[in-house]
Formats: structure tokens, C-alpha cells, sequence
């Protein structure tokens, strides 16, 4: 990391002493002056980032000699001095940021100082990375360099051009549904609609409405007729997210449809021609999936013509970093900002295991978008997924007393709140499936919704 340099000239021996045996002095690049070096000079010599100057004595010419110096204005002076009145020093901290400390000087004073002035060059962009633009390839709506991406990229060219029934499988946060869009794209029914559904989060009494539609008055609250999936997405694709989530009963329906090519509205006799492209993903293994009976396996056979694997973000080297600057380039454009970020912060990014994966880092960096001034820090990086002391925090907030029952019903009506109803993403933080989240909100009575 790039430091800055500091011109360091006081006559004080023991304050001189004080401030080079601080570690805050690593932070910078020192230059001493030797006796007969007057530092006035040796400002206008080595422009450094930051000086020091304690003295006894300012004079007209001193202030004559600094007044007239270009590197004033981009330099941060902490001049020291003995506290008696003088009207040149008066007239010098008018030129402008000046810091004028009086002895005896608090030494945790002036390394505070230095340590604002430090992140004041930083936010500068002295230290940290300005972003304006990234430097990642892109293939439809993906964004990556790295060689599993451009694998991947490879794979979605070949089978875009197809009519196959493509089954992607990643972990959640990977891209699944960015990859269903760029196969839409690149395939010949991009001028047609892509209609994406998540199977998990639809209560299982309206899947069959969902899918496949229904008429006026077929079931209780059926005030209108209404379009599922299949027609809404005729002509073009029809992706199917989480589908190891859907119930076994619509599991049935749906491979009955995907077998014939024909479905029924809810409520209606006449037979619709299924149009559509399918694409399905699941961010658990299918064949576990099907071994737990969750998931039929003639179902993943008829939709699993070719089966795509989404690398997880900790697999794919450099663009874990390469996509945290992408997404401060667009951040700063849409912001229209100019804000860069600290090689530690990259650092630190780079190190952490993001289980959340793109979603995670993208959350991520708008979250310490947000959170910073002109520059990200080390602290505006906040991953979502809790680590440290996360475990005994939570066990000290268990009430004594309290049933596995009642503590597990409380996780859920916390979670459900707290996401705002979505089953799917509190179904994912508790760790279970959302057919299994719908069981237990059953058994607690907990509505749904």
C-alpha cells in the first residue's frame, strides 16, 4: 500500500522523540531534516504529503516564504509552537488548513490528526482505487473473466441456439436466473417473452392457477380469469426456479404437461398447446433431492436435457474482486459519484468465503456504498452471513425455560417477518426447504402470508 510522506522538523528533543517512537509513523514515508536545512525549503523541495514543524520563533519572513509556495495548497501543515502571541504565525493561518497546536502538546492529540489527515488522503483517492470503469468480459447478462465463467460461456452459446430443456444447478446468489436470461437472449425466441417463477415460494392450493391459469369462479376467490405461466410466457421461455420445491402432487402435473405438450386451466375443459422453452435450476443436488423423494426423478430426467453448473463466487479466483470494483464503477455511475476503495478493502473481500455468493458481494458493496464518504474502508465491508461471536450472542438470548417448540416457532415468525413474508429466503436462512417451512407454519398455525 502506498504511504505518505511526512516532513518531520522539531526542535524539541523529547516531543521529537515521542512522535517517531509512535506506530502511527509506519503509516508514513519519514523524512528528518538534518541541522542547517531550513524546512520551509525543504517543503518546496520534497512536497511532501504531510509535515511537522515545531519551532521557536515565526517570522515575517517565514510567512512571506510559505505564502508564496504552490505545495501549501496541496499539503497538510501541523506547525507547533510555543503558545506567545505572533501576528506573522496570525496571518499564515489564514492561507488556510493550517493545524497551530501549542505546547505542551497531547501526543494522542497530534496522532489523532495524523491519522485523519491519512484517511483524508485516502478519501482523496491517494491511497485507495478510484473506479470508474470494469475491467471483467461479459457474455449476455454475466460478467466474469475467469476460466470457469468463460467455460460457462462456452457451454450457453451451444445451447442457446437449441430447443433443449437446459436444468441449471448452483448454489443461491450464483446467477441462475442471470444464465436463463442470456440462453433466452442468445436463443431465436429473444423476441418473445421470458416468464421466470419461483416454485418454492407459491403456496402449494395456487401453483396449479399459477402454471397453468384458471377461469372466473373455479375455485373461492377466483373473481377473474386468469393467464398462467405457460400462456404468459407462449412463444418464448418459461423458467422454473427452485423447482425441487414444488410439491410432488404439481410435480406430477407438470411432467404430464412437459410429456404431452398440453395443459388445462383451472376450472376449464379445453386443451392449450404448451408453447414455451423450459428452463428449471435448484440450488440443492438433485440427485440427493430425489433421494430424500422431494423430487421426482423422472421430472429431472424430462427437464435435465442439459444440465448447467453455475461456479460458486469463492471458485472463481480474481472475479471476486473484479466484480466488487463492476459493481462501484456502476454504483458511481448511476450516482454519479467518484468514490474508490482501499487496497485492504479489496483485500479483505478477496479473503472472505462469500457462501452467499454474487448476491451476497453485490448487497455487500451497496451496502459500504452507502456507508462511506469518498472512500470504501476496510470497516464499510459488512458481509451478510453472521460470523464471529454470532452463535453465543444468540444463545445468551434464549429465555431459560423455553421449549426446542417454542424456539423454533419464534426462529420462523422471525424470520417470516422479517423477510417480509418471501418463504423462500427465510426458508433458506433456517437452513430447511420451503415445503418443509410451509409443514411447520401448519403445525404452529402460523399464517403464511
Amino acid at each position: 500500500m502506498h504511504k505518505l510522506d511526512l516532513l518531520l522538523d522539531v526542535q524539541n528533543e523529547s516531543l521529537r522523540q515521542s512522535i517517531l517512537e509512535n506506530t502511527e509513523l509506519k503509516n508514513f514515508n519519514k523524512l528528518e531534516l538534518t541541522s542547517g536545512e531550513h524546512w520551509i525549503s525543504q517543503i518546496e523541495i520534497h512536497k511532501p504529503d504531510v509535515a511537522i514543524v515545531g519551532f521557536n520563533t515565526f517570522t515575517d519572513a517565514d510567512y512571506e516564504a510559505l505564502s508564496k509556495l504552490d505545495a501549501l495548497n496541496s499539503m497538510d501543515l501541523i506547525l507547533i509552537s510555543s503558545g506567545k502571541p505572533n501576528s506573522s504565525l496570525d496571518k499564515l493561518m489564514q492561507l488556510g488548513a493550517i493545524f497551530h497546536y501549542r505546547m505542551p502538546i497531547d501526543i494522542n492529540i497530534l496522532v489523532d490528526t495524523l491519522q485523519d489527515l491519512r484517511q483524508s488522503h485516502q478519501s482523496k483517492g491517494y491511497l485507495g482505487e478510484r473506479i470508474s470503469t470494469s475491467d471483467l468480459d461479459q457474455f449476455g447478462l454475466l460478467v466474469g473473466s475467469s476460466a470457469p465463467m468463460h467455460k460457462l460461456y462456452r457451454v450457453l452459446r451451444r445451447v442457446a441456439k437449441t430447443e433443449a430443456s437446459v436444468f441449471i444447478i448452483g448454489e443461491s446468489g450464483s446467477g441462475k436466473e442471470l444464465v436463463a436470461q442470456t440462453i433466452h437472449q442468445a436463443s431465436e425466441r429473444n423476441q418473445q417473452p421470458f416468464i421466470a417463477i419461483n416454485c418454492g415460494a407459491i403456496s402449494p392450493e395456487l401453483i396449479d392457477s399459477e402454471l397453468f391459469g384458471h377461469h372466473k369462479g373455479a375455485f373461492t376467490g377466483a373473481d377473474q380469469s386468469h393467464y398462467g405461466v405457460f400462456k404468459q410466457a407462449e412463444g418464448g421461455t418459461l423458467f422454473l426456479d427452485e423447482i425441487t420445491e414444488m410439491p410432488l402432487e404439481q410435480q406430477v402435473k407438470l411432467l404430464r404437461v412437459l410429456e404431452s405438450g398440453e395443459y388445462r386451466r383451472v376450472g376449464g375443459e379445453t386443451l392449450h398447446l404448451a408453447n414455451v422453452r423450459i428452463i428449471a435450476a435448484t440450488n440443492r443436488d438433485p440427485q440427493t433431492a430425489i433421494e430424500e423423494q422431494v423430487f421426482r426423478e423422472d421430472l429431472f430426467f424430462r427437464l435435465a436435457h442439459f444440465p448447467v453448473s453455475v461456479p460458486p463466487l469463492r471458485d472463481r479466483g480474481n472475479d471476486i474482486t473484479g466484480l466488487a470494483k463492476h459493481f462501484i464503477a456502476h454504483q458511481n455511475a448511476q450516482e454519479g459519484q467518484t468514490k474508490s476503495i482501499l487496497q485492504s478493502a479489496l483485500d479483505k473481500i478477496a479473503a472472505y468465503n462469500w457462501p452467499g455468493n454474487v448476491r451476497e458481494l453485490k448487497h455487500t458493496i451497496e451496502r459500504a456504498f452507502i456507508l462511506s464518504d469518498e472512500l470504501i474502508k476496510d470497516e464499510h465491508i459488512i458481509a451478510e452471513t453472521p460470523t464471529l461471536n454470532a452463535e453465543s450472542e444468540v444463545e445468551d438470548s434464549i429465555p431459560i425455560g423455553m421449549t426446542l417448540v417454542d424456539i423454533e416457532k419464534a426462529a420462523i415468525v422471525t424470520n417470516l417477518d422479517n423477510n417480509s413474508g418471501n418463504k423462500t429466503k427465510t426458508a433458506q436462512e433456517l437452513g430447511i426447504s420451503v415445503k418443509t417451512l410451509y409443514n411447520k407454519l401448519d403445525k404452529y398455525e402460523v399464517e403464511a402470508d
